[in-house]
């Protein structure tokens, strides 16, 4: 039987080369954002159970580790940082020795050419693992948004090029800006996690950074996963206090909310693909039910499909060296 077809899609399906030439979006090693775990101490590659392959780094390793990522092409990185101690204020997120402000300065030695953010919250350094200061057991917003500043100040002392506040408290953009520009700090940028969402998908990072909450949840500061609109709002708001790049946190089950916000506000938009994306993808395909590397393209290039400039994952490397 012969059907008389004046449009045969799969003629552009059919090799290698006529799929590439018709391919609509791309997705280049430039665009990843690296993220690393850095903790204190020399020589130290402890990896991390449910995130395999991903391990928390002493300052000497993160160097080493940036400089294998820039020989993969991802020339940007995201740092956390694992203080040798805790406690009620989170006082290590300041700490001008703290791991963080040390990668800082041996990555900007080391690599001078990579991009480095810093991740900008208390919950890596607080004892009872929540992303602010607790009065009444509850994050307390405006004295927070004080130590949130000062973090910020002394990773753009350091050398950071772009600082991220991730703790989603009110106001904390516009506080960190005018406390940038104050110190002469008006080069440095600020990626702000504006649509962040109390999301079951971190589990790995809490065991990353050992910041699972002591008590109660995040549910008081990070967004509802049934709300959309609200994120549209957080956003203007975000822009409004000097963000240069917002971002969508977790990324696969938001790719709606990924989409509209860029679509409305044509501003740099980040996603991050989060521990937990990364770690069922892992697991599933230890037990050969996916197929790994497969399963790693198409969530990225799903995330860029939405509307993502750049993309925060654990893949990076990976995925920039199957990129080639």
């Amino acid at each position: 039987m012969t059907l008389e077809l004046t449009s045969r899609p799969r003629r552009l399906r059919r090799t290698t080369g006529l799929r590439a030439l018709v391919r609509e979006t791309h997705l280049q090693p430039s665009q990843l954002i690296y993220p690393l775990f850095v903790c204190t101490g020399e020589g130290v590659r402890a990896p991390i159970g449910s995130m395999p392959g991903v391990c928390q780094l002493s300052v000497d390793q993160a160097v080493a580790e940036v400089g294998g990522a820039a020989q993969d092409g991802v020339t940007t990185v995201l740092l956390f940082g694992l203080p040798a101690s805790k406690d009620e204020r989170g006082s290590g997120a300041s700490d001008p020795h703290g791991p963080v402000q040390e990668a800082v300065r041996a990555i900007r030695a080391a690599h001078p050419s990579t991009t480095i953010v810093t991740d900008v919250c208390l919950c890596e350094y607080t004892s009872h693992g929540h992303c602010g200061l607790i009065v009444d057991d509850d994050v307390e917003n405006d004295s927070t948004v004080e130590r949130l500043v000062d973090e910020a100040l002394s990773h753009a002392t350091a050398g950071a090029d772009v600082v991220a506040p991730s703790d989603m408290l009110d106001g904390r953009i516009g506080a960190v800006r005018e406390a940038l520009d104050a110190a002469g700090h008006q080069q440095v940028a600020i990626m702000s996690y504006a649509a962040k969402y109390a999301s079951a998908f971190y589990g790995p990072f809490r065991e990353a950074v050992a910041s699972t909450p002591a008590f109660g949840d995040r549910r008081s500061h990070q967004m509802d996963p049934a709300n959309a609109d609200e994120a549209l709002r957080q956003v203007a708001l975000d822009i409004e206090q000097g963000a240069d790049i917002v971002m969508v946190k977790p990324a696969l089950p938001y790719l709606d909310i990924l989409w509209r916000i860029k679509d409305s506000f044509g501003m740099p938009t980040a996603a991050y693909h989060v521990s937990g994306e990364f770690a069922m993808v892992k697991a599933a395909a230890a037990n050969g039910w996916v197929d790994g590397p497969r399963a790693m393209m198409e969530s990225l290039l799903s995330i860029r499909r939405a509307g993502a400039d750049m993309i925060i994952t654990y893949y990076a490397r990976d995925a920039a060296r199957a990129i080639g």
